[in-house]
């Protein structure tokens, strides 16, 4: 992100609907984009048994997307999207916007401030969505026809009516949402503004796109790998238990380690390859969606 000088106050209404509407349509157009492999991830992510004759066992990013289009329809790639496409527009915009104002507390552009900075917008937006992601995750996990399937609503009522808001309902996972969402905005942002920061500016508008969305592409992969294992946590705390009735899964560190103990180091990254490959261009997808939209607000409202 180029560093944006203005003379209105950081906090000012117009400097925070720019953010909010800048951060807000990256967010819409990545998840509109990419969450087919967000699907994926999730399935990975809450596989723990099965062998390849399993309809329900997947191998492979493209075996996954075969198995589910065959078996319970395409448009069940898209199963869980409403609550990211209603989530996701204000939680771009807070992640945004939240890093910004972060920014200005600590008071100075240091690669110390991005990266602090981007964890303060992290953790933010983690407790804000993890209502959103529980329910997400409920309805990915669904492995029936699509049409079929219950509604955004029918879901979030049942988890309410069956445990509540509580942290072993609605708000389970937080935890391990925080040191996902954390880790990754730590290392998007910190990585981002420091690297944009230090480099040459090209002149032509398409390049300048094109450079921001490759090192926004990289710090997306980077943020992928230091975060994966809160994100293998989250899956299996929010998704269904392997016994029903029965919770395996309760605390972040404690389902890192079962999951260590029990399928070894690897499964910590469970889900990386859809991962990788939805948030690598994701990420540099928002960057230059936030910058364009950003930028044109900026020039259509200026200072008075």
């Amino acid at each position: 992100m180029s560093q944006r000088k203005s003379s209105s106050s950081p906090f000012s209404l117009k400097v925070v609907a720019i953010n909010l509407a800048a951060g807000g349509s990256a967010g819409f157009t990545e998840i509109c984009i990419m969450h087919p492999l967000d699907v994926v991830k999730t399935r990975f992510q809450i596989q723990t048994t099965g062998k390849p004759g399993d309809p329900n066992y997947y191998t492979s990013v493209y075996d996954c997307i075969r198995k589910m289009a065959r078996n319970e329809g395409v448009l069940s790639l898209y199963k869980g999207v409403l609550p990211p496409v209603l989530v996701e527009t204000p939680k771009r915009a807070v992640k945004f916007l939240t890093f910004e104002i972060y920014k200005k507390i600590f008071g100075s552009s240091t690669p110390t401030t991005f990266f602090l900075a981007g964890l303060g917008s992290g953790t933010t937006e983690a407790i804000l969505v993890n209502p959103f992601e529980v329910v997400k995750v409920a309805q990915q996990a669904n492995r029936s026809q699509h049409k079929v399937s219950p509604s955004t609503w029918a879901v979030a009522r049942q988890i309410v009516k069956n445990e509540g808001f509580g942290f072993r309902g609605l708000n389970k996972g937080v935890t391990a949402t925080i040191g996902r969402n954390g880790l990754f905005n730590m290392i998007y942002f910190g990585f981002f503004h420091t690297v944009n920061s230090k480099i040459t500016q090209p002149e032509n508008k398409w390049r300048q796109n094109f450079q921001k969305f490759l090192i926004g592409l990289v710090a997306g992969v980077l943020g992928c790998l230091v975060n994966i294992p809160f994100d293998v946590a989250k899956s299996r705390i929010q998704g269904p238990q392997p016994v029903p009735g029965e919770i395996k899964y309760r605390s972040t560190f404690g389902s890192i380690g079962l999951v260590y103990r029990e399928e070894g180091f690897r499964a910590l990254y469970k889900g990386l390859v859809p991962k990788v490959l939805r948030l690598g261009p994701g990420a540099g997808i928002m960057m230059i969606v936030y910058e364009n939209v950003h930028g044109y607000l900026t020039k259509r409202f200026p200072d008075d």
